[in-house]
């Protein structure tokens, strides 16, 4: 029997940092041939830049489409990037695509994201907005993985900034090794839950970017990719940024942990609410038509 498996995700999962003659991979392309011991029918409908809502808008219909066994389902960094940045928003664009992907059977494959701040060496005021808005949006993935039984993968927990070899030059994306990385924690995962996968990914090299790449990519890649977000991103992060500032001159920063984390657990709540069991009042009364077989 093949077994089809479609990746719904950003830059990620399309293979952004896994460059290959023709295109890219990517680790959902990694994973692909170990779903099974036989044929798989894979398709990446991941794309560079995509929100939570292009999930739900417009890669979600093709997946279903396919009627997948499998579906990566990793997005959210994007989101947290944006001025218009709002969790409630992107926690119900997720539950949406979870919920209708689950309901004809696909198992959906989900990770946490890293804090991009971090990855970027942003400077603190910068970085603890977008870490704020990353540690929202990875507890609602947490939090729906768990509510809708995903195979979820703790991908922030991976040692990104202590191994530089598993990340690309723009520091953003994983290198060809860290998608072999991501590839092979789903393999594990898969086999823990006694899913009937084929053997793990293929090893491959681990190769840190050389001396100087990372100045390259910035002159002739990453100034392109800064202005984008300085004309939508900059002027909100910035304001998020004096509002930090304040806050850790009068010493009440933690008030901005707290406010985040009771907001997210309150999203979280009401996104994740269990099915009632039908009571016996509510189910249907018997039938008391004559069922008796006629001549």
């Amino acid at each position: 029997m093949t077994v089809r498996f479609a990746a719904l995700g950003d830059s990620l999962t399309e293979g952004v940092g896994d460059p290959v003659p023709g295109g890219r991979r990517g680790w959902a392309a990694l994973l692909a041939p170990s779903l099974s011991p036989g044929p798989v029918n894979f398709r990446n409908l991941a794309n560079s830049g995509a929100l939570s809502r292009d999930l739900l808008v417009s890669q979600l219909p093709a997946a279903l489409a396919l009627r997948p066994q499998y579906a990566a389902v990793v997005v959210g960094g994007n989101d947290t990037l944006r001025a218009s940045f709002d969790l409630d928003l992107t926690a119900r664009h997720l539950s949406a695509v979870l919920r209708s992907l689950t309901a004809v059977g696909t198992v959906p494959l989900t990770a946490c994201l890293p804090d991009p701040g971090r990855l970027l060496r942003l400077p603190t005021p910068l970085a603890r907005p977008l870490a704020r808005r990353m540690r929202g949006v990875n507890a609602v993935v947490h939090a729906l993985s768990e509510h809708h039984h995903a195979v979820h993968l703790h991908l922030a927990d991976l040692p990104w900034t202590a191994r530089r070899a598993l990340l690309s030059v723009d520091r953003l994306h994983p290198s060809a090794a860290g998608h072999q990385l991501i590839a092979c924690g789903f393999h594990s995962l898969l086999v823990e839950a006694g899913h009937p996968v084929g053997p793990p990914p293929a090893e491959l090299a681990t190769v840190a970017p050389a001396p100087g790449a990372d100045l390259w990519w910035m002159a002739t890649q990453g100034t392109r990719w800064v202005a984008a977000r300085s004309t939508d991103l900059l002027p909100g992060l910035l304001a998020l940024a004096a509002i930090e500032a304040r806050h850790q001159l009068r010493g009440s920063a933690r008030r901005l942990d707290l406010a985040e984390a009771e907001a997210t657990a309150a999203i979280v709540a009401r996104l994740t609410v269990p099915t009632p069991e039908p009571s016996i009042g509510d189910l249907p009364a018997p039938s008391t038509a004559d069922t008796s077989p006629t001549a």
